[in-house]
């Protein structure tokens, strides 16, 4: 493996992430916004999708996966 296909994995992996991220912050807004009632609500969907999105995260394996379907690019295999 080449090091510009393990700098395309690294980049990759970043911009999943960030989708990621997006996409939690997203559902936050929209819960906030238009499905709670109350302040009370308000601070519960404003808190606990962030937590769960951070439980669930997924893993580095499965991250790698989705990464080499949509890209086509493998992750870096370890060298000793």
């Amino acid at each position: 493996m080449t090091v510009n296909t393990n700098q395309k994995y690294a980049y990759y992996t970043k911009v999943a992430w960030v989708i990621y991220a997006l996409m939690a912050f997203v559902l936050v807004v929209l819960l906030v916004l238009f499905v709670a009632q109350d302040n009370e609500e308000r601070f519960f969907y404003g808190l606990m999708p962030a937590a769960a999105a951070y439980v669930f995260r997924p893993t580095d394996r499965v991250l790698g996966k989705l990464i080499f379907k949509f890209t086509g690019v493998s992750p870096p295999t370890e060298q000793e």
